[in-house]
């Protein structure tokens, strides 16, 4: 998942390793744990796998640092985890997923929809299951878990649905907006 976040960030600009944890613990905290100690070696691993480019540019301390910016390997990589379904348990697919949609703008809408979808279909197969486990339980505070977690999943299958009719409705607007600039009108 660090992979994939890391990639992600530098899809939308070159950044040092310092700004890359920096940004990864801003926007991926909640979904990955960031430490110094595995950042410099996968941006090393990205590079000898030819995904990252570095350059070396003049610090604000005088010293040199390294630039890494994503190549067009980089990119097909990116694109590929991001449209990969790897089996995970049902926390890292959550975390995997968040991280996915915080990127979605660099995807095609019929990517993001299909994404959605999986995810959905996940999300909803998950409450069955935990719903099914609440008549074998008789522990009162068993209980009041299996509810507080049908509830998560319920309000994610809401916002997972909202997100999915955002995007079709995107999906419908592309060849409308195609045709009227194919035949030279504004939609």
């Amino acid at each position: 998942m660090l992979e994939l976040a890391a990639l992600g960030l530098l899809y939308g600009q070159p950044m040092h390793g310092y700004r890359l944890k920096q940004q990864l613990e801003r926007f991926m905290g909640g979904c990955i744990t960031v430490n110094f100690g595995a950042i410099y070696p996968l941006l090393k691993r990205l590079e000898c796998q030819g995904a990252v480019s570095v350059r070396e540019e003049g610090g604000e301390t005088g010293s040199n640092r390294k630039i890494y910016s994503l190549t067009d390997y980089g990119k097909k990589l990116w694109h590929q985890y991001m449209l990969e379904h790897p089996q995970e348990s049902w926390v890292n697919s959550r975390s995997r997923f968040m991280i996915k949609f915080f990127f979605f703008g660099h995807l095609e809408p019929q990517e993001r929809v299909k994404l959605l979808r999986h995810r959905l279909m996940l999300t909803t197969l998950h409450l069955d299951n935990k719903e099914s486990v609440y008549p074998e339980c008789t522990d009162a505070h068993q209980t009041e878990v299996f509810s507080y977690i049908s509830s998560i999943l319920r309000n994610e299958i809401v916002w997972l649905q909202a997100q999915l009719l955002k995007e079709e409705a995107l999906l419908d607007e592309v060849p409308s907006s195609l045709t009227s600039s194919l035949l030279g009108h504004k939609p």
